[in-house]
């Protein structure tokens, strides 16, 4: 069995550990949106928590490390108020070179359908707790046509790669719930150039009305992929999951989904890699409607 094939079985049919409860009960009340970070024998997850639309949708990023990957304690809390923003989305966190930390916080405009990313930095060799008063820089303004959001950022050496969800908005806002995933490149985490569309909606499939990419990870000569996909607009909010493999960091083929469990929401899914295998973390959707932030161990 690949290790694609392992985490489907895993997402789909093993049992998996809450990690993070919902703030509420019901349609709307959701924790998740998960970017996990595993250095120096810890891991260090943000994520997002969010209410109905009507009582205020996406109001924090929190930041929470642990020592088993399963109990977390709250280290940062970014609050909405903090980004003059309408809602937040999905974060992504990751180890800056010089020891300190940084956050890609996705931000709603009012009013609008536009969304824009924002990049918050600890001081060189801060602590991740920082990260609630750290600086402040816009990575992803979009425009008129495009929304960045739901970022996966990751470093190798001097080369950063991040691939983001871009939301269309030339057709108006009832067409605005499309999305497809968009690979750009960095020498700092800070000014990223597009380089290509790395994963694009499949016309007639479960992820024909739009994608966005959720985690990428080499496997020896491959680059594979987590993503999210829906077939309609009705289905915004109720993604599934899929995955994807690629032989350059810049374009993914589809090659297995629509992953759910029972049938819900299943998606944001990322991970951790461990010498034993992978912990992998996603969000998913209970009876009453609400979401909560799970994990699930794969073995190598």
């Amino acid at each position: 069995m690949t290790i694609l094939e392992k985490i489907g079985r895993a997402l789909a049919d093993e049992p998996a550990t809450v990690v993070v409860e919902p703030p509420g009960v019901g349609h709307g009340f959701w924790a998740g949106g998960p970017s996990v970070v595993h250095t120096d024998g810890r891991f260090h997850l943000a994520y997002r928590l969010r209410r109905p639309v009507d009582q205020g949708r996406g109001y924090a990023n929190v930041v929470a490390t642990s020592d088993d990957g399963i109990h977390f304690t709250t280290v940062a809390t970014l609050p909405v108020e903090m980004f003059a923003s309408a809602s937040l989305e999905r974060p992504a966190l990751i180890r800056r070179p010089d020891g300190g930390w940084r956050i890609y916080v996705s931000c709603s405009t009012f009013g609008s359908k536009h969304w824009w990313v924002e990049a918050v930095d600890t001081a060189p060799g801060g602590d991740i707790a920082d990260l609630a008063a750290g600086t402040r820089t816009v990575v992803l303004a979009g425009d008129a046509t495009s929304a960045w959001k739901d970022v996966v950022v990751t470093r190798e050496g001097a080369a950063w790669q991040m691939w983001a969800c871009e939301h269309l908005l030339d057709q108006g806002d009832d067409e605005a719930d499309r999305m497809r995933s968009v690979y750009l490149t960095s020498t700092d985490g800070l000014t990223w150039t597009p380089q290509r569309i790395a994963l694009a909606p499949t016309p007639g499939r479960w992820d024909g009305r739009g994608v966005r990419i959720t985690s990428v990870w080499r496997s020896g000569d491959q680059w594979l992929a987590s993503y999210d996909g829906r077939a309609s607009a009705a289905e915004n909010w109720f993604e599934r999951t899929g995955l994807a493999v690629g032989a350059s960091p810049a374009e993914f083929a589809p090659v297995a989904g629509p992953i759910d469990r029972d049938g819900h929401t299943l998606r944001y899914v990322t991970l951790a890699q461990l010498p034993a295998g992978l912990q992998v973390y996603f969000e998913a959707q209970r009876p009453d409607g609400s979401n909560d932030l799970r994990t699930v161990f794969v073995p190598a």
